[in-house]
């Protein structure tokens, strides 16, 4: 079974441009790049992070994703670009199901939303939530963002978002879930509640490193299943990896067709010389 490749990376200041980085990847071969996203970190360190201590000097400073894809994609043709993942409980619906219906518009239908809860709970209380709400806030709004894309006129009414009947244009091309939409793509560990997420609005599942993924894989098929929904329409795409043969034979054995490779957040040179090391890999698998 052959694999594709997308690429997932801290974008900053300091690295290489996601102009030059999305230009490389279309000319090797590469599927998708992906850009995760914090508005800000709080120096308090009450939350630690889960990649250790201290935090690493990306996180303080990555770019706003909407804004660098957009760059990305205005020099590329081919290359699907997402968001790994965009903190929804971190945004507000109106205005970002706006943005990315106008840049999966403009882009011709190549962007992919990777949505998650967010690890930072300070990053998250100076959106005004909280870590008790945050799972039921993004779910409210992203099935708030499906009605702006898909309904000439949208309207909402949940605990956490609440809208009168509106227009909101354009559209997105896309359709996902059997209407217009932005594809979501759900980052997060395997459990009941998240399973009930995955099946209720996800297009797929984002599992961070691929552990544990083709266990799940059959839990995923039943639920799917009895939720009336396909289960081949059902995309699982093990995240921010570090790609060796045995690992991506593995995942293509399980039926997975798509695996996301962690870049470095640095600058060109370090992350083309990666590039270079991943190129035989990559095209071993991609031509099969």
């Amino acid at each position: 079974m052959s694999m594709t490749f997308g690429a997932n990376i801290f974008l900053t200041d300091q690295t290489i441009s996601p102009i030059e980085l999305a230009q490389e990847l279309e000319s090797r071969g590469f599927e998708s790049l992906w850009l995760p996203e914090h508005t800000h970190i709080p120096v308090s360190r009450r939350t630690p992070a889960p990649m250790g201590e201290p935090i690493a000097e990306e996180y303080k400073r990555c770019l706003d994703p909407l804004v660098a894809l957009a760059m990305a994609g205005a020099v590329t043709d081919r290359l699907r670009l997402g968001t790994g993942v965009m903190l929804l409980a971190e945004r507000e619906p109106l205005a970002t199901a706006k943005a990315t219906a106008t840049l999966d518009s403009c882009l011709g239908g190549r962007l992919r939303l990777g949505i998650g809860y967010g690890w930072n709970i300070e990053e998250l209380e100076d959106h005004g939530g909280t870590k008790q709400s945050r799972r039921a806030v993004v779910r409210e709004r992203a099935l708030a963002m499906q009605e702006l894309w898909a309904e000439e006129e949208a309207t909402f009414a949940g605990e956490h978002v609440n809208f009168a009947p509106c227009w909101s244009w354009p559209k997105p091309v896309q359709q996902s879930l059997g209407r217009v939409g932005v594809p979501l793509y759900l980052g997060g560990e395997m459990g009941p509640k998240f399973l009930d997420h995955l099946v209720e609005y996800a297009s797929g599942w984002l599992p961070h490193g691929g552990a544990g993924v083709a266990a799940a894989l059959p839990r995923i098929t039943e639920a799917l299943a009895e939720a009336g929904r396909d289960p081949d329409s059902f995309v699982v795409i093990p995240f921010g990896t570090k790609p060796t043969e045995a690992k991506v034979e593995h995942f293509a054995s399980a039926g997975i067709s798509e695996m996301v490779v962690q870049l470095p957040s640095a600058p060109r040179d370090e992350v083309l010389g990666v590039l270079d090391e991943l190129a035989p890999l990559v095209s071993r698998f991609s031509a099969r």
